[in-house]
C-alpha cells in the first residue's frame, strides 16, 4: 500500500542542496492511482495508531514546515482525518503570544510533546525561531547560532521521552504557490486565511525558500531527518507523507499489548 522505500528515500534532503529538487516530480504516479493507495494505507494507519494508544509506550510526531499555500492543514486533514481523535495531538504554531515570549524560544513546544501513545503533528515547530523569529524582529541575527545549538540539543532528548520526530517540508514552486493565492482569493471558504503576509511571502519567496534551504541544510541529520516533499501536486505530497508514517509505524513494530484479560467468560455470565 505505501509507497517503496526508494521513492521515500529519494525525498531525504541534500544538505548540499535541500531544494533544488522539482516540487512537481510525480515518480510516475498518477492522481486516481495515488488516491486509491492513501484510502488503502488510511485503514493501516488507523489499526496501528490504535495499537501505539493500547502500549502506551512510544509517540509519533509529524513535523510539518513549508511555504504558505504548501499544504500544512491539508496533510493533517487528509492524512491524519480519520483516525482515532483520542490518540491524536494535532498544534498549529503561530507567532509567539505575550506570555509565550516570556518563557525561552522552545518551552511552548515542549508543552505540546505528544505523550507516550500519542500521534502527534506540529502545524509549524521550533524551526520558525530561525526564520520567522528573525523576520518579525523576536531575535537577532547573533542569537540564530545559540538556538541551532538549542534546538539540535532539544532533539537529542526526544529519543528519552519516546518522542520519534518525522519532520517534512512541503516543497511547492513559487507557480504553484500564485496558483492557489489566487484559488484562495476567488473562495469564501478559503479567503478569510489570507492575510498581507502571505502577499509578502510571495513577493519575496526566493529570499524565504534560502532561510529555510540553510535551515534544512544544518539542521538535517540521521536521528532526526529532514523529508523534502514534493508539494505541488496535493494528491501525491499526502500519500508520500501517509507513506513515510507508514514506514515509522513498522519501524516501531508494534502488535496489539499481551494484557491479561481483566474477567473471564465465566465472570461475566455469573449473577452477582
Amino acid at each position: 500500500m505505501r509507497l517503496p522505500d526508494t521513492v521515500l528515500d529519494d525525498c531525504l534532503c541534500d544538505p548540499a542542496a535541500p531544494l533544488a529538487r522539482d516540487p512537481a516530480r510525480r515518480y510516475g504516479l498518477e492522481k486516481p492511482q495515488a488516491q486509491a493507495r492513501l484510502a488503502a494505507l488510511k485503514g493501516w494507519l488507523r489499526e496501528r495508531q490504535t495499537m501505539l494508544w493500547a502500549n502506551r509506550r512510544d509517540a509519533l510526531l509529524l513535523v510539518l514546515q513549508g511555504p504558505d499555500c504548501a499544504g500544512k492543514n491539508g496533510v493533517i486533514r487528509r492524512v491524519l482525518g480519520g483516525l482515532d481523535p483520542l490518540g491524536l495531538a494535532p498544534c498549529s504554531f503561530q507567532a509567539p503570544s505575550a506570555d509565550e515570549r516570556r518563557h525561552d524560544f522552545l518551552w511552548r513546544y515542549r508543552q505540546r510533546l505528544p505523550a507516550p501513545g500519542i500521534l502527534g503533528a506540529f502545524n509549524r515547530s521550533y524551526y520558525e525561531a530561525l526564520v520567522s523569529d528573525l523576520r518579525d524582529g523576536l531575535c537577532g541575527a547573533a542569537d540564530i547560532p545559540a538556538r541551532q545549538v538549542a534546538i539540535a540539543d532539544f532533539e537529542r532528548q526526544l529519543p528519552a521521552l519516546r518522542v520519534r520526530p518525522l519532520k517534512c517540508y512541503l516543497q511547492l514552486s513559487v507557480d504553484e504557490q500564485k496558483h492557489r493565492l489566487h484559488q484562495r482569493l476567488e473562495r469564501p471558504d478559503k479567503r478569510w486565511k489570507l492575510t498581507l503576509d502571505d502577499l509578502q511571502g510571495h513577493r519575496h519567496f526566493a529570499e524565504r525558500q534560502a532561510s529555510w534551504a540553510d535551515v534544512l541544510s544544518v539542521s538535517h541529520g540521521n536521528a532526526a531527518p529532514w523529508y523534502v516533499i514534493p508539494a505541488d501536486h496535493r494528491w501525491l505530497r499526502d500519500l508520500i507523507v501517509a507513506s513515510l508514517l507508514a514506514r515509522e509505524f513498522e519501524r516501531l513494530a508494534l502488535d496489539w499489548p499481551a494484557h491479561p484479560a481483566p474477567f473471564s467468560h465465566a465472570d461475566l455470565e455469573r449473577m452477582r
